[in-house]
């Protein structure tokens, strides 16, 4: 049976139709795992493999990408990625290719943050036409914060410059903490509750993000959206952008600000003002929350058909190529290096120093051994020569002289044994034991 044409795949034909089909399904998502076999090369990309106790996968982050990381990655660091998952088709593997990078922490609560607000954008929780306006005529605001903080005091300040007439109610709460948010969701009840005042104010000052977490609450989102009073968020510094200020009527830059939008001034302009800049930056930022979503539909769909992935897949290749070679260099280097440790071993073995050397540590030690030899052979001489002569010191005529007997001899030196060897005239020499006696001969007998 022929099998049909169209149904024979190539492998490239393969590779290809499974990245499309992983990009298309998955798309974008976010990843926190561990840095390991991190590469730099001089393209400006960037390789490296994120993992847990279980699994890997291998990730590029293209130079466009890459220089907006604040920080250098390293092996063994935590962090949070925005990637795309994609095949290396040369290779066959799968991959991801990251958008962006943050350390896990921070990257942590910013992922976070970011899907809390498409969420409740989707949701409808920060759409301008809910937007409720504020009261003509505030008499009374409620003022949901920490009692002890340096926001109440510059909200009470501003207050008693602006309009002397207002009545403050503050509705105590932490603003930091992990029990903070609880507490200014029951506040904001506690308010609606008794119905006394005329608007909410929920405020802190600055932070980093984490100290201003406790605003980023979907809890209080929706604590927030369903108040019956209206609600003024004015959280942090002018740079920050907390859930509460997109879902409260109106958002303020700071604590101060927040008090000048609720009091009058003497002609009251710029309160009108103040509060249709308020609006319009909600508006704006609504508008970009909205337009941002359309964005990344678009570029993902875009990407599937994008030369500049193909590109960079090429560029991929060449990096990869060029780290291969490095290895291969280097590990080339290391064997040659051994090689010739190994021959220079093999060859002082061999080399006449080596040689000279051993000789020279066996003559020294043949000469050590000869000069022990001979003076054992000197001593052994002197002990046989002391012997010797202790023997013929021992059969010695002059140990016989010593025991009181004496010699005579002739003139010419012979022993006299018998008379006759004398005759009348000659002249003797009796040696005595302590010296000798000469004597004529006057009679033999």
């Amino acid at each position: 049976m022929k099998t049909p044409k169209n149904d024979v795949y190539t492998v490239s034909r393969l590779n290809g139709e499974v990245r499309q089909l992983l990009e298309g399904q998955l798309g974008r998502i976010w990843l926190n795992a561990e840095i390991s076999n991190f590469a730099a090369p001089g393209s400006g990309h960037w390789y490296l493999t994120l993992k847990d106790n279980f699994s890997q996968i291998r990730c590029a982050m293209f130079k466009g990408r890459n220089q907006a990381v604040t920080f250098r990655p390293a092996n063994g660091q935590q962090v949070l990625v925005k990637g795309n998952i994609s095949v290396y088709e040369p290779r066959g593997d799968y991959q991801l290719i990251i958008e962006s990078m943050l350390p896990a922490g921070d990257g942590l609560l910013a992922q976070q943050y970011e899907a809390l607000k498409m969420k409740l954008a989707a949701e409808g929780l920060f759409a301008t036409d809910t937007k409720r306006p504020l009261p003509a005529n505030i008499q009374k605001i409620g003022v949901v914060t920490s009692p002890t903080g340096a926001a109440i005091r510059d909200i009470l300040h501003v207050l008693a410059r602006r309009d002397s007439s207002i009545e403050v109610i503050i509705y105590p709460t932490p603003v930091q903490g992990t029990d903070a948010a609880k507490s200014i969701c029951d506040a904001i009840n506690l308010a609606n509750t008794r119905s006394e005042v005329d608007v909410l104010l929920v405020t802190r000052g600055g932070g980093s993000l984490e100290d201003l977490w406790s605003f980023n609450d979907e809890g209080l989102a929706h604590t927030i959206y369903n108040s019956g009073i209206p609600v003024v968020s004015a959280v942090g510094h002018e740079v920050d952008m907390t859930i509460s200020d997109y879902v409260a009527d109106l958002r303020a830059p700071t604590p101060s600000a927040g008090a000048e939008l609720l009091s009058k001034d003497a002609d009251n302009k710029a309160q009108k003002l103040l509060a249709q800049l308020s609006r319009l930056k909600q508006a704006w930022q609504h508008y970009q929350l909205k337009k941002q979503n359309q964005v990344q539909t678009v570029e993902h769909r875009l990407q599937k058909q994008d030369p500049q992935r193909r590109l960079q897949m090429y560029e991929q290749s060449f990096d990869e190529m060029q780290l291969r070679l490095q290895q291969a260099m280097q590990t080339k280097l290391h064997t040659c290096t051994l090689k010739q440790q190994n021959l220079s071993n093999r060859l002082a073995n061999q080399s006449p120093q080596h040689r000279l050397t051993l000789e020279a540590q066996r003559l020294n030690y043949l000469s050590a051994k000869l000069n022990d030899a001979m003076d054992d052979k000197l001593k052994m001489s002197e002990q046989r020569l002391a012997h010797r002569a202790q023997q013929l010191e021992t059969v010695s005529p002059l140990a016989t002289l010593s025991r009181g007997y004496s010699i005579t001899l002739t003139g010419d030196g012979k022993v006299v044994q018998s008379p006759v060897d004398t005759k009348i005239g000659d002249t003797l020499t009796t040696r005595l034991r302590d010296g000798s006696v000469t004597s004529t001969v006057v009679e033999v007998s």
